[in-house]
C-alpha cells in the first residue's frame, strides 16, 4: 500500500480549460481598463482626485469586510451556543466581503463591481446562479465527486475504479474478533 497517489508519467499531459487559457489575457485587458479610466480621470480633473478616488476604496472596502467578517463571526457564534450546525445564507457574507475585496483593489471598474456587490437585490442573483451553475456543472453531490477514483500507473495505463464503504461492524462483533498481529 502506499501513502501517496502515485506520479503520472512523463507523457501524461492534463487538458488545460477554457478558463485557464484566457484567463491571463482576460486579467491584462482588466488591468489595462483600469489604468486607462484611471487617466482618464486624472487628466479630467487631476493627479490628487486619483488618489483620494483609491483611497476612498481602500478604507471603504476594510470597512465592509471587517464589517461581514464581524456579521459571520457572531452568526456562527449564535448558532454553536445553540447547538445548532452552521448554516450559509446563501453566500450573503461572502458576497459582502468579495465586494469589499474590489472595492480595495485599486481601479474604477473594481470599485463599480465591489459596489454593485454590496447591494442585497445583486448578492441574491449571484447566489442563486452560481447554485444553479455548481448543480448542473457537478456531476452530483460532492461526496460522488470523491467516490471516483482514476490510478495512474507507472506504465501509462488509467485504472478506473469506484470506492465501495463498507458498513461499520456493531460493537459485538469486533468483540468476537481475535485482534491482529504482525
Amino acid at each position: 500500500m502506499t501513502t501517496g497517489a502515485p506520479t503520472p508519467p512523463r507523457s501524461f499531459r492534463p487538458r488545460h480549460s477554457r478558463l485557464r487559457r484566457y484567463l491571463p489575457l482576460g486579467v491584462a485587458a482588466w488591468l489595462v481598463l483600469e489604468i486607462w479610466l484611471l487617466t482618464l480621470i486624472a487628466g479630467a480633473t487631476n493627479g490628487f482626485t486619483v488618489l483620494l478616488l483609491l483611497a476612498a476604496g481602500l478604507v471603504l472596502g476594510a470597512a465592509v469586510i471587517k464589517r461581514a467578517g464581524r456579521r459571520a463571526f457572531e452568526e456562527l457564534s449564535e448558532t454553536l451556543q445553540r447547538g445548532g450546525v452552521p448554516s450559509a445564507r446563501r453566500g450573503s457574507n461572502g458576497l459582502t466581503m468579495l465586494g469589499g475585496l474590489l472595492l480595495m483593489i485599486p481601479g474604477v471598474v473594481s470599485d463599480a463591481v465591489g459596489l454593485l456587490l454590496l447591494l442585497s437585490p445583486v448578492q441574491r442573483a449571484v447566489s442563486g446562479y452560481a447554485g444553479r451553475r455548481l448543480r448542473t456543472s457537478a456531476p452530483g453531490t460532492l461526496g460522488d465527486v470523491f467516490q471516483q477514483v482514476r490510478i495512474h500507473r507507472p506504465d501509462g495505463k488509467v485504472v478506473q475504479g469506484e470506492v465501495i464503504r463498507k458498513e461499520p461492524a456493531d460493537d459485538a462483533s469486533q468483540q468476537q474478533r481475535p485482534p491482529l498481529t504482525r
